[in-house]
């Protein structure tokens, strides 16, 4: 490694003092970790250290002891939209707008279906959805399963394409905030401001973008959104998803899985079915209480948080990685899918390699994970509530060992 410039050059000095003047550095300790470098979280996020002792509680005393009575002394009942009202501050949304329950796909399923009802209101002759063609590929089954149920076109373009194939046949657009692969971010305030003045109802996937970035929800007039909460968020493995539902639409929104739990009078065993008011329409069967639970007391680690900080701390993160991958990789060993530009990237680095399978083995066996997406993506996450730079240097020095650097500067 070259010392012109002098020692303040050398990314592990550099990663040193960064880490000394990051203002979330003491959130690290409210996780459980290891001397792993864990790059993974927009995937599944670490362990909150609080969760193990809440879970314990929840299964020995409340259901252990207290059993049907924590439905109303453990507030069993009121769990889903509690929690959406933590998960809101996180991603630009007031109370009373997210319900927490049933899976991400479950979730888009609701919303999609409800955004061409909702659409049909104002205009019954509205007849296709337009889904991006990039999307987690969940998204697009029940995309084509929605359009199939609603008697509707189903368009897959790119987000960029967007705003030229929107007309007065769009019922409902549904778009991802930041494409898993690739970790760019789309312009969401453009989108959903060119949805609705195609007359469309916007739908927005939040689930790599909530808990790394502002969002934005309520300044920005998205109608529906969806997100999962296993990843930036730290909810656990399958940990609930939550839906969003604009506040002025909440009393139109026409969930296609009506069910008990939402019902006006749950306990009334009524045979006609009657949606309750405001979010909780979006509620369906019995809440998923054990891993609900333990979703409430990871969110608990953004106590003092802000999402700003955490944006920032984001880019600086993946602005270092990529500094350290140039500094360490061989020229042309791998190529940056991720933007560039601060205002066109998520909370990840996506490199292209063309052995990017066996290269991913071999940096978890030296206690570097990320994870690969087929056929040549190496993926990896930054979540700054506990990674820190010297995790980054770590990493990108492994990745340039691996490729064949030997630690040495690459060009």
């Amino acid at each position: 490694m070259s010392e012109s410039g002098g020692r303040a050059s050398e990314p592990a000095f550099k990663a040193r003092e960064l880490d000394a003047s990051d203002e979330l550095a003491g959130v690290r300790s409210r996780f459980v970790l290891d001397d792993v470098v864990y790059l993974d979280g927009n995937s599944l996020g670490a362990l909150p250290a609080a969760v193990p002792g809440r879970v314990e509680d929840v299964v020995r005393r409340q259901w252990g002891e207290l059993r049907i009575r924590s439905w109303e002394e453990s507030g069993w009942w009121t769990a889903p939209e509690r929690i959406g009202d933590r998960i809101a501050p996180l991603v630009g949304s007031g109370a009373g707008q997210i319900v927490v329950g049933d899976s991400t796909s479950v979730n888009i399923f609701k919303a999609l279906v409800g955004a061409v009802r909702l659409a049909r209101l104002g205009d019954p002759g509205r007849d296709e959805i337009v889904v991006d063609a990039t999307t987690f590929p969940t998204d697009g089954y029940i995309a084509t399963s929605a359009a199939r149920m609603t008697g509707c076109t189903l368009r897959p373009v790119t987000p960029a394409e967007v705003p030229g194939v929107l007309g007065d046949r769009t019922a409902a657009v549904l778009l991802n905030h930041v494409d898993y692969r690739t970790g760019r971010l789309h312009d969401l305030p453009a989108l959903t401001a060119a949805v609705h003045a195609a007359g469309a109802v916007a739908v927005w996937d939040l689930c790599h973008s909530a808990g790394a970035l502002p969002v934005g929800l309520d300044e920005h007039g998205v109608d529906l959104a969806v997100g999962c909460t296993y990843k930036y968020l730290n909810g656990g493995p399958g940990s609930p998803a939550y839906l969003y539902v604009r506040r002025d639409l909440q009393a139109r929104f026409d969930s296609p899985l009506p069910g008990w739990n939402s019902h006006a009078e749950p306990f009334g065993m009524r045979p006609d079915y009657e949606p309750a008011d405001g979010a909780l329409r979006g509620r369906v069967g019995t809440p998923d209480i054990l891993s609900m639970l333990a979703l409430e007391a990871a969110l608990e680690v953004w106590d003092g948080v802000s999402v700003e900080s955490v944006r920032a701390k984001s880019l600086a993160l993946t602005d270092f990685f990529l500094e350290c991958v140039a500094r360490y990789v061989p020229t042309g060993r791998v190529e940056s899918l991720t933007p560039a530009a601060h205002e066109e990237r998520g909370s990840q680095v996506a490199l292209r390699c063309a052995d990017a399978g066996e290269v991913m083995e071999r940096l978890i066996e030296r206690g570097v994970v990320g994870d690969f997406r087929h056929p040549d993506v190496l993926r990896f996450g930054f979540t700054p509530l506990y990674v820190g730079f010297g995790d980054v240097e770590r990493a990108a020095r492994a990745l340039g060992e691996t490729l064949g650097a030997g630690g040495g500067a690459a060009g």
